[in-house]
């Protein structure tokens, strides 16, 4: 007979009313930013001065300054479903896991790493398996994708009719999303809780204070994004293309490094790293801060 589940210092309502405001704010602040980092992607043509502006704003390109600015928002409402759901389901589902793996396997992990390192390989996988069953939002991410790159794969066609019309289509993808969030959130979460414990000495994660969950924040959103850049380069690839189009991932790769070379793996890595980072850097910092926080209260 399993042992009871240890109780959480935080309740499941601060873990989604402390995630959901992270990822509402991350929302109105920095769609725009995603919106040029998934069109940069995408892009294969080279990039210059010249053709910066086509790529980033397309037909909106010769725009006023608030036209090109409102043009970057395309597909809010699926990101807005998205968003939420994955910051939810991300920032407040991985102590969930990490409550299971104590529970069930905390003496393996001591066993196999020390005191100290278990614990952070605990953090570090709980955040994988976290990343891997985010594929279940995997729909929402490829609307809110198309909207921002290809939105004639719409065609004119309502969420509804499209989800009728596609189903399994939608999650086209599907295998290299979970190949990018493993490593990914393992990277996050991982790197956050070396930081935290190694570099600035918190043993209670719940106890970190903004200025440490920003810093460990940091580390945590550039290893991640470092590490998961080469396959979500071809997984947004394989979303961007028109639904009828059914592209494999295989494909994509051989095609990368036949007409574009090794480099193209990391395309968009440094806008990504410089604007995309500080919006998981935000919405991370802000979620460890806010879950302790509510925790207080609920």
């Amino acid at each position: 007979m399993s042992p009871p589940l240890v109780k959480s210092k935080e309740s499941g309502t601060a873990r989604v009313l402390g995630s959901g405001t992270s990822g509402i704010a991350e929302l109105l602040i920095f769609h725009p930013v995603d919106t040029v980092a998934k069109r940069l992607m995408s892009n294969k043509a080279k990039v210059s001065l010249s053709t910066l502006s086509p790529i980033i704003f397309r037909e909106h390109a010769t725009a006023s300054i608030g036209g090109k600015f409102f043009s970057l928002f395309p597909g809010l409402g699926y990101a807005a479903g998205y968003k939420v759901a994955q910051r939810v389901y991300k920032f407040g589902g991985q102590p969930y896991f990490n409550d299971l793996i104590n529970l069930h396997y905390k003496d393996q992990f001591t066993n196999a790493f020390g005191d100290r390192k278990g614990k952070l390989m605990m953090q570090a996988t709980a955040g994988s398996l976290t990343g891997i069953g985010e594929v279940v939002l995997l729909p929402l991410d490829v609307l809110k994708i198309k909207r921002q790159v290809n939105p004639e794969a719409f065609r004119g066609r309502g969420i509804f009719r499209i989800i009728a019309e596609e189903n399994t289509a939608l999650y086209r993808g599907w295998g290299w999303t979970m190949a990018r969030n493993a490593p990914g959130s393992f990277a996050l979460f991982g790197a956050s809780a070396v930081t935290k414990d190694y570099a600035l000495g918190v043993t209670d994660y719940s106890k970190a204070t903004w200025t440490q969950n920003f810093i460990a924040s940091i580390a945590g959103a550039v290893t991640s994004i470092t590490v998961a850049a080469p396959l979500d380069v071809v997984k947004t690839r394989i979303q961007n293309a028109n639904f009828e189009n059914k592209v494999n991932g295989f494909v994509v790769v051989k095609d990368l490094i036949k007409n574009e070379g090794i480099s193209a793996f990391f395309k968009g890595l440094t806008p990504k790293i410089i604007v995309v980072g500080p919006k998981l850097v935000f919405s991370y910092t802000l979620a460890q801060s806010l879950i302790p926080l509510f925790g207080k209260y609920v």
